[in-house]
């Protein structure tokens, strides 16, 4: 290991007598749970991606790479071999085996009280058994040519550890053993997550030989952490900030354009929504939202490009579909949004609502950079443009997340963040009618649902040809953007920072890792 000399309020990282390195991180947000199967958000994944491994990872830009499986061949169109990497052992010493991700995988299935399952990626699995202790055959229920997208992003457990376990087990770390660079060693709920090198590592070695992950929800806060040398790194940099952090001596940015969007998503599903009222505040009996006029009427009250230069200070892309451009199913066709309050308030005229209507916003307060200032500069908007805005509602991400998917709100922006090579994934969990048995809807928070987007999504499932599956999943896409169902606004540019002899892998997905981080050669 490189030894460092220097100091550490010079902006160094410091070695102990023993010489090893540690790292401090100061992150933005906190897992609801360390069992990694139990939530798809970006907060639990970014701790699970540090102790657990899944059969496919992706590189910076989100194109697939093997890891525990070292390859997948699709024998016909409903059976696929997937071969796994050998000489790989949890952190308990066992070897992994291909009964172990079988277990996995049929876990997955139903992980009690999870906000956002993956349910949906195994939903195709017909069959499965192991051929050898490393070889697997998969039985689909109709050909899934992303077949390895969708179960290869289920994060893999052992099956001796994990198969009684609670959640409570998990947190504790008696079950949290995984495959991955780092062993648990304690989980301090709102305090701190702290790890220790896993030196059997099938994969590189890492440079550190202890992590603790420092929960810092406070934008300020965390710089502040990272400024003072309380900290080595740190994840969601405000962009108020980025111009300010460039220029000091001893710190480095990190950052790229990422493919996480951010959304308002509309209770359109249901004949009344609990926060829709009239202009003096009492409930409407009926729910505006289901018609399209209105949700489009919203969609042109939103200035978004005044957002990203004043909220997020330049640090966005305004958005119109559900992926940007270089990830394929993005349709270049697709209009981008106008902000048109006419055009707007003559929508609402022909939908029935003149004089607009009252609505109440729901957001996160530490879920991305910006979110509650987001919320904010979204409800003048719609005021201005003749809504009676009852109120900004602003908490923590782990009550905010659990309520919308419960359907506690009228209307709340949300994030999707597509970590795979296509679209189809996030349509399918997003915004395809939620069917537990199907898969489908696992994100659907909303319960939006269009028999003809499902139908064209089914289509896009079904297609081997490349070329062909991304026309019909820019098809797909713009068929449901044209409905509306969630509102997109932006995707976001993301940043994080650290001390000057630290090297952080930027990456699409915008996920925040010590597996990312290096010592600077």
């Amino acid at each position: 290991m490189k030894l460092l000399v220097s100091i550490f309020a010079a902006g160094m990282l410091t070695l102990n007598a023993a010489h090893t390195a540690n790292l401090i991180v100061g992150s933005a947000t906190e897992p609801s749970s360390i069992d990694p199967q139990f939530s798809r958000t970006g907060n639990n994944q970014n701790i699970a991606m540090q102790i657990f491994d899944r059969l496919v990872d992706t590189d910076p830009y989100s194109h697939l790479e093997p890891a525990l499986a070292l390859s997948w061949t699709n024998t016909d169109p409903l059976t696929w071999q997937i071969k796994l990497r050998s000489g790989v052992k949890f952190h308990d010493g066992n070897a992994l085996t291909a009964d172990d991700v079988i277990f996995s995988l049929t876990r997955a299935k139903n992980v009690p009280n999870s906000p956002a399952p993956f349910s949906g990626n195994v939903a195709s699995i017909d069959g499965m058994k192991a051929v050898d202790p490393l070889t697997i055959e998969f039985k689909t229920k109709v050909p899934t040519p992303d077949f390895i997208e969708q179960i290869g992003f289920v994060y893999v457990v052992e099956k001796t550890a994990a198969e009684s376990a609670s959640n409570g087990d998990f947190n504790s770390g008696k079950a949290a053993i995984g495959t991955g660079a780092y062993k648990f060693k304690s989980w301090t709920p709102g305090d701190n997550l702290v790890l220790r090198r896993n030196d059997d590592f099938w994969g590189p070695k890492q440079d550190f030989d202890n992590v603790t992950v420092k929960f810092i929800s406070n934008d300020a806060s965390r710089v502040a952490a990272l400024r003072s040398g309380a900290v080595d790194l740190i994840d969601a940099v405000p962009p108020g900030d980025v111009k300010t952090l460039t220029g000091i001596s001893g710190l480095k940015l990190f950052s790229i354009p990422s493919a996480r969007l951010m959304y308002i998503a509309i209770d359109s599903s249901r004949d009344v929504t609990p926060f829709v009222t009239d202009k003096d505040g009492k409930p409407l009996d009926k729910n505006p939202l289901k018609d399209r006029r209105v949700r489009q009427a919203l969609s042109a009250l939103i200035n978004r490009q005044l957002i990203i230069d004043r909220v997020i200070d330049g640090s966005g892309e305004v958005a119109n579909q559900l992926v940007p451009k270089g990830v394929a199913g993005y349709d270049p066709s697709i209009p981008a949004p106008v902000y048109d309050p006419s055009a707007a308030k003559k929508l609402l005229t022909e939908a029935g609502y003149p004089n607009g209507f009252g609505i109440t916003i729901q957001t996160s307060n530490d879920s991305f950079p910006g979110d509650a200032e987001l919320a904010q500069a979204i409800g003048q908007m719609f005021a201005r443009g003749g809504l009676k805005v009852n109120g900004v509602v602003a908490l923590p991400f782990n009550i905010f997340a659990k309520n919308a998917t419960n359907q506690e709100y009228s209307a709340f922006i949300f994030t999707l963040a597509n970590s795979t090579p296509t679209s189809a994934t996030g349509l399918r969990n997003l915004l395809m009618t939620t069917d537990k048995n199907a898969g489908t809807g696992v994100f659907n928070r909303v319960r939006y649902s269009s028999p003809a987007f499902d139908e064209a999504m089914q289509a896009v499932t079904a297609e081997f040809d490349q070329a062909k599956r991304v026309e019909k999943l820019q098809s797909a896409t713009k068929l449901v953007f044209g409905d509306m169902p969630i509102i997109p606004l932006y995707w976001q540019k993301a940043y994080w920072a650290g001390k000057a002899n630290l090297n952080y892998v930027a990456n699409m997905t915008g996920y925040s890792s010590a597996t990312l981080a290096t010592l600077a050669k």
